[in-house]
């Protein structure tokens, strides 16, 4: 596989890393919505609604539609949805089919680093 594609799939993925763009995101699998929708359902200021709507725009994840004063919002491409709920789904087999929240996920994702030289691992890379 070609590194810029790699690349752009690492970039892409990051926008992915809050929460509150995957929950905006499941919001809008049902249909578009307009910010103040958004905003309402998400439970966070209007600012930080519009910026992070404004980011997934930017990566052309989302687009918009203009009706009267409104703006709506809504997915540019099913199968962004498909890739999350894929996502989701291995991470329930993952953890067992008990729903992961904060009360029981993993403190951190942890990956050993190997030393080479003494053939020991030395540490977490996440920690």
């Amino acid at each position: 596989m070609k590194k810029e594609i790699l690349e752009l799939h690492a970039d892409f993925c990051k926008i992915f890393s809050n929460s509150k763009r995957l929950e905006i995101l499941c919001l809008l699998r049902e249909g578009e919505l307009t910010v103040n929708e958004i905003t309402e359902k998400v439970g966070i200021a209007k600012a930080n609604t519009s910026q992070h709507l404004a980011l997934m725009r930017m990566a052309r994840i989302l687009t918009t539609r203009k009706e009267g004063t409104n703006v709506y919002y809504g997915i540019a491409n099913k199968k962004i949805c498909q890739a999350c709920s894929l996502m989701q789904e291995g991470l329930g087999q993952l953890y067992g089919d008990a729903r992961v929240t904060k009360k029981n996920k993993p403190d951190t994702f942890k990956e050993e680093r190997y030393d080479k030289n003494s053939k020991k691992c030395i540490g977490d890379v996440f920690s």
